[in-house]
């Protein structure tokens, strides 16, 4: 075997002396690495590159952050014990480890994006184009490191922090920085991410979808409020409205395709049904619904089936019987399918009623089913156009109460301003405690299914007491839970990190209570 691994040698360095392009690494007609990020157009398609991720991590973002609180379940499927199916019920059950790979994926898209921002970023500071293209590219760039950087720290705690592009296999191979390096990198981009970004520009009531000045102080304000920094909270959350946003009229508005990019919307992730080249639908609206052979009944327009997708991120009955009477977020976003399981432990349909004053019919189950993200007629089986919400207006005046109320200054107008437009009555409470209550309530029905959840818990210091409260009820509804699902302590409060990252580099350390 040396030996013919010696004349193979031979005869490529003979062929190569005699003609010196033998192997051409840069071909002229091809894009490489050398020639590609030249143009603004090229720029921009690597922008939108950096963009793509947020598509693959909310795939798994509802299991990190719906499904491990107090809004959502899981429905049991006796006759599959595999693997994928148990992974991601242990998520759910508090029961993780470092080898779960749907938790992993948080940490690999996450990566995956900042890894494109980098190039970007740095491709940017030797590129030839206007100083006003650059700013923007640059800015949003910043704005999605910030976003994917600000996700990790508060799920792993401190993480390795790649701010270069990776050229060289050593590049590769970090340590965890402090969470306080962390946040001071995610400050400085969303930072960098407002002064180089412009405010949204509508037409009408759209705006492009792609981030500004508005997503980034939103965003800001969201880590400012993470680390109790109230009064720079409010400083930024109060320069919204200035730039046009507003409450949409109605609360469904933000989650139908003809109201995407609206005046509420701060950041959204966007899709588009179809079949053609750089279409990618939206396909998380059926994972949320029961498994099933057909959903024709709930998804309209064409046939769906979820019978290996469905079953996940069903509302709890916690959550329902939270929302107050006359709230017409509750009829908005759950919707009740009825109907019986066969024998495969798929749901078999047979009525869709609404959630409000349900009472199952006799001999049927009434399911729950997160109806926000339905509300639109879907054209191809395998999802829809509908963008997911990252930050809505309605988001930054409750945190704009929060950060009010927590400097003891009266919130009532941000606040009401979110309970008026749900059909309640507006709050005259002056009381800093019932305020601080009432907040965490609107937060937890305006923004449900939309992944605010566990971080609210966390940023509140009320995690471990809300979830073991729930574990308990929780257990007593759901026999088919273990015995230790929903008992948490303090290491819950933090992901594992990923033992496949461990193992390709040793120096990564292992959060406390994970091996």
């Amino acid at each position: 075997m040396k030996k013919i691994y010696i004349i193979i040698v031979l005869v490529s360095f003979a062929a190569s002396s005699c003609k010196k392009d033998f192997l051409t690494l840069n071909p002229e007609d091809k894009y490489t690495d050398a020639n590609y990020y030249k143009t603004e157009a090229q720029f921009k398609s690597a922008v939108v590159a950096a963009y793509a991720p947020l598509r693959d991590v909310l795939l798994n973002d509802y299991f990190t952050s719906e499904m491990h609180s107090d809004n959502t379940v899981y429905q049991p499927i006796p006759s599959n014990r595999g693997t994928a199916y148990l992974e991601r019920e242990n998520i759910s059950d508090f029961r993780n480890t470092s080898t779960n790979a749907y938790a992993a994926a948080t940490w690999e898209h996450s990566y995956k994006g900042i890894s494109r921002c980098n190039i970007v970023i740095e491709r940017l500071k030797t590129a030839n184009l206007p100083a006003a293209v650059t700013a923007n590219l640059d800015g949003q760039a910043k704005f999605l490191r910030a976003l994917n950087y600000f996700k990790l720290v508060r799920l792993y705690g401190g993480v390795p922090l790649f701010l270069k592009e990776v050229t060289k296999a050593e590049d590769a191979f970090l340590i965890r920085s402090s969470e306080a390096e962390v946040y001071n990198q995610i400050i400085a981009d969303a930072k960098d991410a407002i002064d180089k970004l412009a405010a949204p520009v509508f037409t009408g009531n759209k705006q492009t979808g792609e981030a500004t000045k508005g997503s980034a102080t939103m965003l800001l304000a969201e880590v400012y409020a993470t680390q109790k920094k109230w009064a720079d909270v409010e400083n930024l959350l109060l320069t919204l409205a200035p730039m046009g946003y507003q409450l949409n009229t109605n609360y469904t508005d933000a989650f139908t395709v003809a109201n995407k990019n609206s005046r509420e919307s701060i950041f959204e992730v966007q899709f588009l049904e179809g079949t053609a080249t750089g279409t990618t639908p939206n396909i998380l609206p059926t994972h949320f619904l029961p498994r099933a052979s057909t959903n024709t009944a709930l998804v309209t327009g064409v046939a769906v089936t979820n019978n290996s997708t469905g079953g996940w991120n069903t509302p709890s009955t916690d959550l329902i019987n939270t929302y107050e009477a006359g709230d017409k977020r509750l009829d908005a976003s759950i919707g009740i399918v009825e109907g019986t399981y066969n024998g495969s432990d798929l749901f078999v349909y047979s009525a869709v009623k609404s959630i409000v004053g349900y009472v199952p019919a006799a001999g049927k189950i009434g399911v729950p089913y997160i109806k926000k993200y339905l509300l639109n007629t879907f054209t191809i089986n395998t999802g829809s156009s509908v963008n997911f919400p990252i930050y809505r207006y309605a988001d930054a005046l409750l945190l704009l109460a929060e950060a009010q109320n927590e400097q003891g200054k009266a919130p009532l107008t941000a606040l009401n301003a979110v309970r008026v437009r749900a059909g309640l009555t507006a709050s005259n409470s002056a009381d800093q405690g019932v305020l601080r209550t009432l907040i965490a309530h609107e937060r937890r029905v305006e923004l449900a299914f939309e992944n605010h959840r566990w971080h609210d818990l966390v940023r509140s210091g009320n995690a471990i007491s809300v979830i073991n409260a729930f574990g308990v009820t929780a257990r007593a509804q759901m026999p088919y839970l273990a015995s230790d699902a929903y008992v948490v302590d303090s290491h819950d409060l933090l992901f594992p990190i990923p033992q496949g990252d461990r193992g390709l580099n040793p120096a990564l350390t292992q959060n406390p209570g994970y091996f």
